[in-house]
């Protein structure tokens, strides 16, 4: 599994996409899956093999959006 992904939020500002960069924290996630985080912590991902992506709610009232992509990127 790659240690960094990018991921692309597809409602970012302006109808634009906002991207992310995460990297593994080494803690697995509910699904069994690596969990990455991004450099503030308030972005947290479970992706999986396939690159399917789980955001994880972070704080009370966040809704996870639906439809990211990861893109690993290279160490």
């Amino acid at each position: 599994m790659p240690r960094r992904y990018e991921l692309v939020f597809p409602d970012g500002p302006e109808g634009g996409q906002d991207i992310v960069e995460v990297t593994a924290t080494g803690r697995t996630g509910p699904g069994g899956h690596p969990l990455y985080a991004d450099a503030t912590g308030i972005i947290e991902a479970e992706i999986s093999d396939r690159a399917e992506v789980r955001i994880l709610a972070t704080g009370g009232g966040q809704q996870p959006p639906h439809g990211v992509m990861a893109r690993p990127l290279a160490d």
